[in-house]
């Protein structure tokens, strides 16, 4: 199939996707919203042989599946669906950001650190007003101050070369002449452009996005991002130093230190010394509850200064040790009893994360290994910590353990704050390669930065606000350092998840899954495994049951989909709960006796493509 053919059925896919209206937007970070709601499309799994693209949009599933068709692998393939990404869905990753790249070669699996650093200027006091209190967040996002240096390009070249089959410049092709020829403007992009009242603070961002009465440009409207297709044949010709180095680099830098109201503190010596970390994948056991199926699970992901993979093994671990297993969904949903179970786990979890994790290279694990938070031992001593009896309460504080004596640090819990964006990509080919890999610019179109470098040419990329994933407090009332406290040179941590799943027995590769969502990332990525290994449930089936989680102390429940009978009975036992649009966007591809079987969430515009 031609280029021409694949991207006019990506097109009718698009439009099949994104015909519902928007469902509304959070009203406070506070929420943890990531981005807004574009709609809800019920869809059925798409079922293929050989190969699978899972992708946050459609373009970016045809660019490749092109890949593939070509030859290319399934790192080539992602390498050319980022940027494509980046083009088309701005407002969650792109050159500008980080990413977190798991991938299995049919022998090992590898797991890529691409996330983003804090400049080497960057203090504790970074998010601090002149109260030495913490600024407000979008007085912190909006700007140059929170742009930490972009990783994702390095990493997804450093691990192309390592494990990647076609020449790194022919990868750049598709994205080149969709930015070219123009692509037409989404129904999500347009909703988020729409919802945003940052973006068009940007001169460069404010012109090529909006009108001259700055209304968001249609859905449909033809866009052509030259500047975007220059960055990008930089790229093909020097790597990453085509971004890091030279104009682009210094046009980077005077975006973020020019900015008029709140400049940053990214410098060129910042960006030339990026460096992707290639790290040892965080793996756990786990066996699922299917009666009369039971099978034992290998599942990997990105240890620290990633969250995601310790989290979801923790509320898996715990869950594992409730009589969570022996709760039935209840039709297509959760019951309030297993809900409950679920959110006092999370509790659990989310204070071992508050408490221990941020970036290796400046905090040390507890018991020296990042393992020992997943050890059996330690989970069912952290679920004897809930009272099981039937209606119990739940409890009245979630504290963080101690996973060998003496491992409690002496850092002081981190204080929960928003964490927004990202997208996720899921990949297998046709010789058994698979790849998981969530890339990120954090909030709906990061820092409202647009980088151009003033050639005359419309367009350019937009710049990254992770650094407000670190904690903005830097200790606590007492003095205690947090652990994931602004440092120069540090990167924040993260629950982005990419996971393989693997069949421990056999050894054999069984699924490929990830989400955007921020925080929730960690909620949303467990209902999709928890669906499937325990509910029996077929991928499309979990990721279109209701969502939901835990943050603090609030139970989570996906507006318009759980039974007011639901909330009520969370009440009873002392939670709180609140109901509002959880717009995931997770992607999932699994392998079937026919071969494989994915998924894309119907909340969003992504899809399924392959042969």
């Amino acid at each position: 199939m031609s280029w021409r053919r694949l991207r006019l059925l990506a097109g009718v896919v698009w439009l099949a996707v994104c015909t519902v209206p928007a469902s509304g937007f959070a009203q406070s970070p506070g929420e943890a919203l990531p981005e807004a709601a574009s709609g809800y499309a019920a869809r059925a799994s798409a079922r293929l042989t050989h190969t699978a693209v899972a992708a946050a949009n459609p373009l970016a599933a045809a660019a490749g599946v092109e890949i593939l068709r070509a030859g290319g692998n399934a790192m080539d393939a992602a390498v050319a669906v980022q940027m494509v990404l980046g083009l088309v869905e701005p407002q969650s990753s792109g050159l500008g950001g980080g990413a977190f790249l798991m991938y299995f070669d049919g022998k090992r699996v590898h797991a890529w650190d691409g996330r983003e650093t804090a400049p080497f200027a960057a203090d504790e006091g970074l998010f601090l007003g002149p109260d030495h209190k913490p600024l407000p967040f979008y007085q912190a996002v909006v700007g140059g101050r929170a742009v930490g240096v972009p990783g994702a390009v390095s990493m997804l070249e450093a691990a192309h070369r390592q494990l990647g089959h076609l020449p790194w410049a022919s990868l750049m092709e598709p994205a080149i002449r969709l930015a070219e020829e123009g692509f037409a403007i989404s129904p999500r992009l347009h909703t988020l452009l729409a919802e945003d009242t940052y973006l068009k603070t940007d001169p460069q961002a404010a012109g090529f996005y909006y009108d001259a009465q700055g209304n968001a440009l249609p859905t449909g409207t033809q866009l052509r991002n030259t500047e975007y297709a220059a960055v990008l044949r930089l790229i093909a010709e020097q790597g990453s130093g085509g971004l890091l180095e030279g104009d682009v680099a210094r046009a980077v830098v005077a975006a973020v230190q020019g900015h008029a109201s709140n400049p940053g503190r990214l410098a060129l010596a910042d960006l030339q010394g990026y460096q992707p970390k290639e790290r040892d994948p965080l793996c756990f056991d786990h066996q699922d509850g299917i009666t009369g199926k039971a099978r034992s699970y290998r599942i990997c992901g990105m240890p620290p200064p990633n969250s995601g993979t310790i989290a979801i093994g923790q509320i898996l671990g715990i869950l594992g040790n409730t009589a969570a297993g022996s709760i039935p969904l209840g039709g297509t949903l959760p019951s309030p009893a297993w809900l409950h179970l679920y959110t006092e786990a999370s509790r659990l979890a989310f204070a071992d994360r508050a408490q221990y994790v941020a970036d290796p290279d400046f905090v040390d694990p507890p018991a020296g290994r990042w393992s020992s938070l997943l050890e059996p031992a330690y989970l069912a001593g952290r679920a004897a910590l809930i009272d099981q009896r039937p209606g119990s309460p739940r409890m009245p504080a979630a504290p963080a353990g101690e996973p060998a004596p003496g491992a409690r640090t002496s850092y002081a819990p981190s204080r929960e704050q928003p964490e927004y964006g990202t997208s996720h990509i899921s990949i297998v080919d046709a010789s058994g390669n698979a790849l998981a890999m969530t890339t990120s610019i954090e909030n709906a179109f990061g820092a409202r930065l647009m980088v151009n470098r003033g050639l005359g040419l419309p367009g350019g990329f937009l710049l990254n606000n992770e650094l407000t994933d670190f904690n903005f407090l830097p200790a606590d009332a007492q003095g205690r350092p947090v652990a994931n406290r602004v440092q120069g040179g540090k990167r924040p941590r993260s629950a982005m998840s990419p996971l393989l799943v693997f069949d421990r027995d056999t050894r054999q590769f069984m699924m490929s899954l990830g989400s955007p969502g921020g925080a929730i990332i960690i909620h949303f990525n467990t209902k999709a495994l928890y669906g499937i290994l325990h509910w029996g449930l077929d991928a499309q089936a979990a990721l279109n049951m209701g969502n939901f989680g835990a943050l603090e102390d609030t139970v989570l429940l996906e507006k318009g989909r759980f039974p007011p009978s639901t909330a009520q009975a969370l009440r009873e036992r002392g939670h709180k709960v609140r109901e509002f649009d959880l717009p995931s966007g997770l992607q999932v591809i699994e392998r079937t006796p026919r071969g494989w079987r994915g998924a894309s969430d119907p909340r969003r515009e992504g899809v399924v493509l392959g042969d």
